[in-house]
């Protein structure tokens, strides 16, 4: 008598260079085409150290998550961290923060899609070509992860490369045309006020690395993997940073109040070719991290189904493509709805504490976890002992208390509401 075969689990597909690229695309957002002017409006020249030393505090947060991920080759990152140091609830609730605030994310990313088309389109500004745009760059994210995670993971690393590219130029040839007395230090003595804004601007301007462990299990190695790629992530995305902000505060001499500062730096000094591709930098890293939002998103939905939470079809794997498919789909149709109702706007005041919380949980588990899984072969081991986990426990902590009323609140119920679905769990 045969016996029934086991479900399909998902391929183990995508190798170091494209986690790297994923790695990327993830952090650089449409987000660094607005920086340089609203780090300069609050710190001026002094901003281009500030970038730097932001990059080098989230150093500590990202040497957790690569200790972390060297201990495991399941998909879940913060959430099973959590999990594994603290137990079930705890682990729960960073998951369930982690998926709200990517459906959020999604949502909002499709918007602010529309709004970037806008400068070569004006119509998508509003009515159908505005749900166009939204839909369309959805369903197409959406349908590129069904079909298998080589396939989203090849379009993840294009996209890295697309935006990678316009930033690329933009320093290569402004490099020429800096005025270092724009972009010299300012004696002024700054307040604690534009510095707690700015800290908090900066620092999450580096977010987005934590997703990359959600998706372990399909990659091929991810024990060795993951961590070089969130070593050689920050590396880069702080030179990226460093370099684009000294190009802006050297070329644009009125930095702190453009709406557009790359577009029009670039326009001063290479005309409006580099300013149109500028523009269109922006709009591919817009779709970029969508894209890696899709990606990671319902892997978040796969560690929890496959945990007992929510029913057991949201854990199913598709038998020939080896995906998460009704996750896929199914957080591409909510963000879909939140991003056409403008509802994620109440979601996204969970974004700074949510990610917080998993900084939290991720730098705390890395204290537990080393002391379980530190002499596994291959498992990373960081300098100074508990020295890194600690100080990036400090800086959330920090972060914390930097954080406005509403979006404690927010997460409050959140976390609430996260309870009542825990406790709900299958047996």
């Amino acid at each position: 008598m045969d016996l029934p075969s086991a479900p399909p689990g998902t391929l183990r597909a995508v190798s170091r260079w494209q986690i790297v690229g994923l790695s990327i695309n993830d952090v650089i957002g449409s987000g660094i085409y607005l920086l340089p002017a609203a780090a300069a409006a609050l710190l001026g020249p002094a901003s281009l150290w500030a970038v730097l030393l932001a990059g080098l505090a989230v150093s500590l947060l990202v040497l957790c998550y690569a200790q972390a991920a060297s201990y495991f080759d399941a998909p879940g990152g913060g959430y099973l961290y959590a999990r594994e140091a603290f137990g079930p609830f705890i682990g729960f609730e960073v998951g369930w923060m982690l998926l709200l605030t990517r459906v959020a994310t999604a949502a909002a990313l499709a918007n602010g899609l529309a709004e970037a088309v806008t400068h070569f389109w004006p119509a998508a500004d509003a009515g159908w070509a505005r749900v166009s745009i939204v839909t369309g760059s959805i369903a197409l994210l959406v349908a590129i992860n069904v079909v298998g995670v080589r396939a989203a993971a090849n379009a993840g690393v294009l996209l890295a490369v697309g935006k990678l590219v316009p930033l690329a130029l933009f320093v290569a040839i402004g490099v020429f045309h800096v005025d270092a007395s724009l972009a010299a230090p300012n004696t002024a003595p700054l307040t604690a006020k534009p510095l707690a804004e700015a800290a908090l601007l900066l620092l999450f301007a580096y977010a987005g690395f934590e997703n990359l462990p959600a998706a372990a299990g399909e990659y091929r190695n991810p024990r060795r993997d993951v961590p070089f790629a969130l070593l050689t992530m920050i590396a880069t995305v702080t030179l990226v940073y460093v370099s684009v902000q000294w190009v802006a505060l050297g070329t644009l001499p009125d930095l702190a109040q453009s709406s557009t500062p790359l577009a029009q730096a670039a326009s001063r000094f290479s005309g409006e070719w580099l300013a149109l591709l500028m523009t269109v930098g922006a709009s591919i890293s817009i779709l970029g991290t969508s894209s890696n939002t899709v990606l990671m998103a319902p892997r978040y939905l796969l560690a929890l189904s496959q945990d007992g939470y929510g029913p057991r079809w949201l854990g199913a794997i598709h038998p020939r493509f080896r995906t998460p498919a009704v996750s896929i789909v199914l957080i591409g149709a909510v963000s879909l709805a939140l991003a056409l109702s403008g509802s994620f706007v109440q979601l996204a005041l969970l974004s700074v504490v949510s990610r917080l919380c998993t900084y939290l949980g991720t730098a705390g588990s890395v204290l537990v976890l080393r002391h379980r899984h530190g002499d596994r072969d291959g498992a990373l081991r960081l300098p100074g002992g508990a020295l890194i986990p600690v100080a990036a426990i400090v800086l959330s902590l920090a972060l914390l208390a930097s954080a406005q009323i509403a979006n404690l609140i927010a997460a409050a119920i959140a976390l609430a509401i996260g309870a009542v679905v825990c406790a709900l769990r299958r047996r």
